[in-house]
């Protein structure tokens, strides 16, 4: 069974950090791509961050709105992607959720959400002012 379960939301105050976990079983971790995405209340889901890593090499994509404060990272020992979120805004606040996609699919496009084939449940970041 495929699964994907972030951890690692919570309540912080502007300019604060969290770190995220998106822990992965059920498929060859090494063959996918792992994103992030983010709902806010009343939005439509984001693309945040991706990783697609090897033994070698890890491309890593983000959100402009993200760029310098976020960072993204695997441990595929552990089937693990991290987003260690830095100086975080009020409109942070959303749902985040990490999702995976077959490597070979991510030059479609990497914000596409309907390449990716699984997702998991969300964890809630809220960023108080």
């Amino acid at each position: 069974e495929v699964q994907l379960v972030e951890s690692g939301g919570g309540l912080v105050q502007t300019g604060g950090s969290l770190r995220l976990s998106c822990a992965a079983s059920g498929f060859t971790f090494d063959d996918y791509a792992i994103g992030w995405f983010r709902q806010a209340p009343g939005k439509a889901r984001e693309g945040v961050s991706c990783i697609s890593s090897s033994e070698i090499i890890a491309t890593t994509y983000y959100a402009d709105a993200v760029k310098g404060r976020f960072a993204i990272s695997s441990d595929n020992a552990k089937n693990t992607v991290y987003l260690e979120m830095n100086s975080l805004k009020p409109e942070d606040t959303a749902v985040y959720y990490c999702a995976s996609v077959q490597k070979r699919r991510v030059r479609l496009g990497v914000w596409l959400q309907h390449i990716y084939d699984y997702w998991g449940q969300g964890t809630q970041v809220t960023v108080s002012s």
